[in-house]
């Protein structure tokens, strides 16, 4: 593949970046993703900065989508937990992909939406950022699938079946402290058909909201690669959000993949939201997980614009600070391309085979 970015090219696995916009304008005023700004982790000249190639952009739809966004996510109340009606859901995921097509046309040519790995590949070659559609929680998806259907023709090629609340799907799990991810149920007999659906039409499933039991009936329903797109290694960070090493062994088992997530509180060993964590503790993540999985199957799921970041990771700019810390943590340049683009190429590749 042609290096045509500085620095080591980055495909990144989740970003909420479409949401973040959408927010923005409803509140503080619209931002053009062209130019580069102090607000939020990503715009186009600072993806360019930091080497960030593509990614994986999700479309969350919040429980109370006209609730005060000035205001900063509180973890704790309830209201950010509320079940969203699907007819609601799917207006306002249709909402963000317009917004992702109209970057992709008022780019001219910077920005492409792809629909496989060749399309992300090619559009790496040249010069493109290359942004692959998710959505993160399938409220917008009904029982009978419909929906599923129209948002694939839309370029939809990735799906979290929740978010941290229930669905008709399956249960989230909740960003608990230090906790088990075995909480409450798994899939319903929905949940098991969207992963059929999914599977068949080259959908990548997402776990890293599901909890443990939502994990393993993925694990028995799928015949894909398990990936978690932004989740972390539990030994280290015992958060509910986090993987056990049960877990990573049936991810490596399916060939599958795990993307680092930078939120601190899911690097931290006391779970706490400073910006000052090193960058040592995301060293550590990414140490626990290629011994645990291989150095084919771990990546970067960054949670840019849906996260609190050490503050040397403060934005997308930012992400060769964390490849020099790779290499002082003693990965070699294979391992870390591999993390850095290589390994979420080849699951996609298989997902979508």
């Amino acid at each position: 593949m042609a290096d045509t970015f500085p620095l080591i090219p980055v495909f990144d696995g989740h970003n909420d970046v479409l949401l973040k916009l959408e927010l923005e304008a409803r509140t503080t005023g619209e931002r053009c993703f062209f130019a580069q700004s102090d607000k939020g982790h990503i715009d186009l000249p600072r993806a360019r900065a930091g080497g960030l190639a593509g990614g994986i952009f999700a479309m969350f739809v919040p429980s109370n989508p006209t609730q005060d966004f000035s205001k900063p996510f509180n973890p704790k109340d309830p209201a950010n937990y509320a079940p969203v009606e699907q007819g609601e859901a799917l207006a306002f995921t249709l909402k963000l992909a317009k917004r992702a097509y109209q970057l992709e046309r008022q780019s001219e040519g910077a920005i492409r939406i792809c629909r496989s790995a060749d399309d992300i590949e090619e559009a790496v070659d040249a010069g493109q950022l290359a942004v692959s559609l998710h959505i993160e929680g399938a409220e917008a998806i009904d029982e009978d699938l419909d929906a599923l259907e129209t948002l694939y023709a839309a370029g939809l090629r990735s799906i979290g079946p929740v978010w941290s609340r229930p669905n008709i799907f399956a249960e989230g799990v909740p960003m608990a402290f230090p906790s088990s991810p075995d909480i409450g149920g798994g899939l319903t007999g929905a949940g098991r058909s969207l992963v059929r659906a999914c599977n068949q039409m080259g959908i990548l499933v997402d776990v890293s909201h599901l909890n443990e039991r939502g994990f393993w009936d993925v694990a028995q329903v799928s015949d894909a690669p398990l990936v978690a797109s932004h989740s972390n290694a539990h030994a280290l960070c015992a958060s509910a959000r986090n993987l056990t090493d049960k877990q990573l062994d049936a991810i490596r088992a399916t060939n599958g993949l795990v993307g680092i997530n930078f939120h601190t509180s899911f690097l931290r060993k006391d779970g706490g939201f400073s910006r000052d964590t090193p960058l040592d503790t995301v060293v550590a993540h990414a140490r626990h997980l290629v011994e645990r999985l291989g150095e084919d199957k771990v990546g970067l799921g960054s949670d840019f614009d849906g996260c609190i970041p050490p503050s040397d990771l403060r934005d997308v700019a930012r992400l060769p600070n964390l490849i020099n810390a790779f290499r002082a943590g003693g990965f070699d340049e294979n391992t870390i391309r591999k993390m850095a683009f290589g390994n979420w190429l080849r699951v996609l590749r298989l997902t979508q085979s």
